[in-house]
């Protein structure tokens, strides 16, 4: 295992590590930099940034991937190598191969949005053209095969639900890139946990999607040296929908249910992990049509801006969300280890509980603001 998790980890760190500072020469020579406060609602830096650090994740997840794929059409080609391929991992290389079709519809959906992220970074895309484009690639996945079947006969709810998990999760990211390190610690924890889901957590381990995982992880890791505070680059939409999309379409291609282990409320795993992101994206959007705006519209009603707000520097902000996040995301490592719905519905309760913790820390910050 642990060799496994080198191959995968080291060589994205390294390349996404590479390719950010890469582009923090690159990105200032054609223009793509983030201005500072005044300009934008939602930023609170003070000075012009680089963008696209987003293409420094890609590239850290994609290479890895394209040198992996060469290396199992190679050992397919010549048998004899498989004698230099681990007993455990050797016989899932079958399986690895079918599942890699997928996976490349994962790589390819998230090129459109690396380049779409991209163009909105340089020009401001309207958020309908965006959100349409979204919708599209979510669906182009579940034709791929990326679809949840969620224990309904009927095929269309697991198919629409999968095309509104990928476009939640894809906007969920991309509303909490708003200070830094934020949305890709975020990302970091929530990879880091599925992959320990999917490659220790079931009774045989899911080398396809934890290997992804810990690429991603990795990729990540080398991206946030650059983006920790302060940060001399950031990611972009870019990188932020490139992260939702990977993590929503892994999410479901990556099987949580095990008939072998566990009952049906593992199926939960995700949401717990992903408790945090996805209730930001839910209050943030009604505070925004309570008040007359587009949920697109970017202001300060954030968590991470309300604890801001309350005192908190914007490093401790950030790592108060980073650990309510990992909070409720060991309760999805917890789910494995219950049975049976009384034990799920404890986790549930914890939950709740933080999400109702943010609730008031929220709601308090608001009110230091009207203040």
């Amino acid at each position: 295992m642990l060799w496994f998790l080198i191959a995968c980890a080291v060589p994205s760190f390294v390349v996404s590590f590479c390719a950010t500072a890469l582009m923090k020469r690159i990105a200032p020579r054609i223009g793509l930099v983030d201005q500072p406060v005044g300009v934008k609602a939602h930023s609170t830096h003070t000075k012009i940034t680089p963008l696209g650090g987003g293409l420094g994740i890609y590239m850290g997840f994609l290479i890895p991937v394209i040198v992996a794929q060469a290396a199992a059409l190679i050992v397919a080609a010549q048998p004899e190598m498989l004698e230099w391929v681990p007993e455990g991992f050797a016989a899932h290389l079958e399986g690895v191969a079918t599942r890699s079709r997928t996976m490349w519809a994962i790589i390819l959906g998230g090129s459109v949005f690396v380049i779409m992220g991209l163009l909105d970074d340089l020009t401001s895309l309207p958020w309908l053209p965006r959100l349409l484009v979204q919708f599209l690639v979510a669906g182009g996945l579940v034709a791929a095969g990326v679809k949840a079947t969620v224990f309904v006969t009927q095929p269309w709810v697991g198919m629409g639900l999968t095309v509104l998990w990928i476009v939640l999760l894809t906007n969920s990211l991309n509303f909490l890139d708003n200070m830094d390190g934020l949305s890709a610690g975020i990302g970091l924890i929530a990879s880091v946990l599925f992959a320990i889901v999917m490659l220790t957590s079931v009774s045989e381990p899911r080398w396809l999607v934890g290997g992804a995982l810990v690429v991603l992880s990795g990729s990540l890791a080398g991206f946030l040296c650059h983006n920790w505070h302060p940060a001399s680059i950031f990611m972009g939409d870019s990188g932020s929908m490139f992260i939702g999309l990977m993590l929503a379409s892994l999410t479901v291609l990556g099987t949580f249910y095990d008939p072998e282990l566990s009952s049906q409320h593992v199926m939960l795993a995700p949401l717990c992990v992903l408790a945090v992101p996805l209730f930001d994206l839910t209050t943030v959007i009604l505070i925004r049509l309570s008040q007359g705006h587009s949920p697109f519209h970017p202001d300060k009603n954030h968590f991470s801006h309300r604890l801001v707000a309350l005192g908190l520097s914007r490093k401790h902000a950030v790592q108060t969300v980073h650990l309510t996040t990992l909070t409720t995301g060991l309760g999805a490592l917890l789910l494995y280890w219950l049975p049976g719905w009384a034990g799920a519905l404890l986790v549930i309760a914890i939950v709740i509980c933080v999400l109702a913790i943010i609730t008031i820390l929220e709601k308090a910050g608001r009110r230091q603001n009207e203040d």
